[in-house]
């Protein structure tokens, strides 16, 4: 579980987030939702340690993590994943090598124990057969499910994914969408996802945290995304008159 409790942060005066506080549940698909400019990207970065609020706090289960030091941080850090939104693979290393690479970095695993995780993590993604391929001779797919496993080779507490769809077809983020919760529930994983992907919101959105203007404007899940009457959700959510007509039709109306 991760906590923010009144987290706020400026910039040269200008105060870009305002006092958020929420909860990011264990074994859930947490999501972050907005318009651009609501503040979103800044949140994530203050969530996973790369910046610090200027007021506020962030925990991680019982830890305060705005009080830890550089070195306190780098120890933290090896228990977050993160899967960037250009998936940010190495284009000369192979699929197995990209996934391989934090291994290399922060472990002294043998090549056996790493090799063996490695395929395991292949596994998971269903990417059996691609080890020796490179990111150029894969699909935008299949490039995201490399980043995933690269994400989770490690066998993180925490799971951060920035617009994991971004760029791909409705039936791959579809894909992507339930292999992201499925290793969030098996293994119970605190996973953040900041999205502008409807279909997210609605298929694996068990916790939604809606920013506007820097500020928590409703916090909810999937099931109660329709028949919720806050305004700033609701334009959200249903901005073309297309998705509004189909609200309508839902409720009765």
């Amino acid at each position: 579980m991760i906590r923010a409790v009144n987290i706020k942060k400026s910039f040269d005066g200008v105060e870009v987030l305002k006092g958020i506080s929420t909860i990011f549940e264990k074994g859930k698909t947490n999501l972050i939702i907005g318009r651009s400019g609501a503040g979103k990207t800044v949140f994530l970065k203050l969530l996973v340690t790369l910046m610090q609020p200027t007021e506020g706090e962030i925990w991680y289960g019982d830890v305060n993590v705005t009080n830890l030091n550089k070195r306190q941080l780098i120890d933290l850090r090896k228990d977050i994943g993160m899967l960037f939104q250009g998936s940010a693979l190495f284009d000369s290393l192979t699929v197995e090598e990209n996934i391989r690479f934090p291994l290399d970095m922060f472990t002294r695993k043998t090549k056996k124990e790493k090799q063996e995780r490695v395929d395991e993590m292949i596994e998971v993604v269903n990417l059996e057969g691609s080890n020796d391929k490179y990111p150029g001779e894969i699909s935008g797919g299949m490039q995201k499910r490399v980043g995933i496993a690269r994400s989770i080779v490690l066998n993180p507490k925490y799971l951060f994914c920035d617009e994991p769809n971004s760029g791909l077809d409705p039936k791959t983020s579809l894909v992507i969408d339930e292999l992201i919760q499925t290793i969030t529930r098996e293994n119970q994983i605190t996973t953040i996802i900041n999205t502008h992907d409807m279909n997210s919101v609605m298929e694996i959105g068990e916790k939604i945290n809606l920013l506007h203007m820097g500020k928590l404007a409703w916090v909810g899940n999937k099931d109660e995304v329709v028949e919720n009457e806050n305004e700033l959700l609701q334009n959200f959510i249903f901005a073309s008159p297309f998705l509004q007509r189909l609200r309508k039709q839902a409720l009765g109306k």
